[in-house]
């Protein structure tokens, strides 16, 4: 059966196109998922690490504004934007860090990763203009998914305790 026709017919039966390509955890070999994982965090952290050193619209390139993200004078949504970036730029270098544990040079990739985030923070603190955006919420944002791996870390300890306990009254 050709390509086309195998296409079609997956089209005309309402098969999912994408489940060839979901995960599978008997099939596929954790170095080989840790190296797409790799590939993928380090691809967004790229674009959302450029979205935030040049924002969208540019900068203001004379008079007062200056240096000042043009898309920084819609307040709303520019912190939306900030916002969003941010937890994105966070969450796939934490990724990147929990993904390299245990690599040669992982002191390097830390203090890479460390460096990277204080440049995205200078280059949004330079560019936005103090009253347009509340940086705490930016702040905030940058470590929701270190609060949230911390949380489901606790919960798991917790209540794998619970499980693990004494099961019957004589072992209490």
């Amino acid at each position: 059966m050709s390509v086309v026709k195998k296409v079609l017919k997956r089209l005309s039966t309402g098969e999912s196109w994408y489940k060839n390509f979901r995960y599978k955890e008997k099939e596929d070999k954790p170095g080989d998922v840790r190296n797409i994982m790799l590939i993928v965090a380090t691809l967004i952290a790229s674009v959302t690490f450029q979205a935030g050193v040049n924002p969208p619209g540019g900068v203001w390139q004379d008079g007062v504004r200056a240096g000042r993200a043009i898309y920084a004078s819609q307040p709303g949504d520019y912190c939306v934007f900030l916002i969003a970036n941010t937890l994105s730029l966070s969450a796939s270098m934490f990724v990147i860090t929990s993904l390299t544990h245990g690599f040669p040079f992982q002191l390097e990739i830390v203090i890479a990763n460390i460096s990277m985030i204080f440049t995205y923070g200078s280059a949004i603190f330079a560019v936005t203009p103090k009253e347009s955006v509340r940086f705490r919420y930016v702040i905030l944002a940058a470590a929701v998914p270190i609060l949230l791996r911390c949380l489901i870390q606790l919960f798991n300890v917790v209540f794998n305790n619970k499980k693990s306990g004494p099961q019957t009254p004589e072992e209490i």
